[in-house]
């Protein structure tokens, strides 16, 4: 085992509660808003909420305790932490930081696209064909592949992203991160409030609620309900690729980490579910105004952001404002989970070469920029997204955790030392049962790993 090397000057939040900002505006993204209300309806909707709560609570908080403790004791990055553990466990914390900056490239496209359909969305630029508008006119999306063709309409937005992270990242820890949480999260939920009361009054929004919380509890027989579920708390909390190892390192060394990850854990889940009820209440209006059924235009992901909810905006009594509110939302999530998420990489350098603060924030996001200027914002851009995107969620992150648990936690048997370090600052203190989950969890994550591959291997994968 090796001492942690010092990193220059290491920064530090200045109080917990700068900490749990930024830990929930890392956890709190785009797929709260767009992907947990459709998990929700396509799995047995009202009735998922009770897998879905127990596996916040048997897997997801526990998870993040796990985090907070190996990023807390070691002081260090997500491959420091792992190196403190044994020098041959290095390599977890690396892949781990390569799923971030996965995610870091593709995730400031979105953002970007979202940043311009907030400006869209004042004149309905879209006409009456919100999807050929965005695939056609807006991505102009080409055939299959790798293209350099650039689309001047995406490349201009993606740039801007990496100038604004990088302005915040440049002010350090507390000064950038910290205080860029503390103004952006609270705002973006009076926001999304306000969206969410302005949905509840549209004609058509309680059909669109029954919709999601009607519950089918047979569904609580089907395996994949209880996957999904799970799946759904593990991608929403910022898991696995090293954020919470990286914030966590920079707490005081007495701060009640136990405290802040029931927090954090409930702040992030009563958000997904304020975005179903906001959402869904939209789609009723929507399917009311199309003279269908709200299966009909439910949808998830970008298809939901870009296609459907610019269809909705069309036919809704002012629907430039609302759409301009909803894509700021988009903007301000993804921007506080990207600085997060780059972070990581960041902290990984300076840790590991004893880079300066400022000049490790250059190299890590000039080198993360390029790559995502020359694959984005090109008309194969859409593709290259997608897949990096099914690598980062299905793979990436599920591969980590696994190889953290079974490493840290089986192999190097360091969960009674980091429960003995989580009880040591923390006011809720944990006993044997949190490692019993904490194994518990491995093993649902194995079984998602398998499956996940299993089906790739059948179906293939065609983006």
């Amino acid at each position: 085992m090796m001492s942690p090397k010092s990193s220059p000057q290491r920064e530090v939040f200045v109080s917990r509660g700068a900490f749990i900002f930024a830990a929930i505006g890392s956890a709190v993204g785009l797929g709260n808003i767009w992907r947990f209300p459709y998990v929700t309806y396509d799995n047995g909707g009202g009735a998922f909420i009770i897998p879905y709560l127990i596996a916040l609570l048997t897997a997801g908080i526990p998870l993040l305790f796990f985090y907070y403790a190996m990023g807390h004791r070691s002081r260090g990055s997500a491959p420091l932490a792992h190196r403190m553990v044994h020098k041959g466990a290095e390599p977890i914390g690396w892949f781990a930081t390569g799923v971030a900056i996965i995610i870091g490239i593709y995730y400031a496209a979105i953002i970007g696209w979202a940043g311009s359909y907030m400006f869209f969305s004042l004149t309905e630029a879209w006409g009456d064909d919100s999807e050929g508008f965005f695939f056609g006119e807006y991505l102009k999306l080409g055939d299959p592949g790798i293209s350099l063709e650039f689309v001047p309409g995406v490349l201009i937005p993606v740039i801007l992203v990496w100038v604004v992270v990088l302005a915040i990242l440049l002010m350090g820890v507390q000064n950038g991160i910290a205080n860029f949480s503390k103004v952006f999260i609270p705002l973006l939920i009076i926001l999304f409030l306000a969206l969410v009361i302005r949905s509840l009054f549209l004609p058509g929004a309680a059909e669109g609620l029954n919709a999601l919380f009607t519950p089918d509890f047979k569904a609580l027989k089907d395996p994949g309900v209880w996957i999904a579920a799970y799946g759904q708390i593990f991608f929403s909390l910022s898991i696995a690729f090293g954020i919470m190892i990286t914030y966590a390192s920079y707490l005081k060394k007495k701060t009640n980490l136990t405290g802040s990850g029931l927090v954090v854990g409930f702040s992030n889940s009563a958000f997904e579910i304020l975005a179903g009820i906001g959402i869904f209440a939209a789609l009723g209006f929507m399917a009311k105004a199309q003279g269908v059924e709200v299966a009909d235009v439910a949808s998830s992901g970008i298809g939901l952001a870009f296609v459907g909810f610019p269809t909705l905006i069309s036919e809704m009594p002012g629907g430039g404002i609302f759409g301009f509110v909803f894509f700021a939302c988009l903007v301000f999530a993804g921007l506080t989970s990207l600085i997060s998420i780059i972070q990581v990489p960041i902290q990984a350098l300076r840790d590991k070469f004893r880079v300066g603060n400022k000049a490790s924030t250059a190299w890590i996001v000039g080198a993360m920029a390029v790559v995502s200027i020359l694959l984005m914002p090109t008309i194969t851009g859409l593709y290259a997204l997608d897949t990096m995107d099914a690598f980062a969620n299905n793979v990436g992150i599920v591969g980590s955790a696994i190889l953290s648990i079974v490493v840290v936690g089986w192999a190097m048997r360091k969960l009674p030392v980091f429960s003995r370090h989580l009880n040591a600052v923390s006011s809720f203190k944990l006993g044997p049962i949190w490692m019993t989950l904490i194994s518990i969890t491995g093993v649902v994550l194995v079984y998602m790993l398998i499956t996940q591959i299993i089906t790739y291997v059948v179906e293939g994968y065609e983006g």
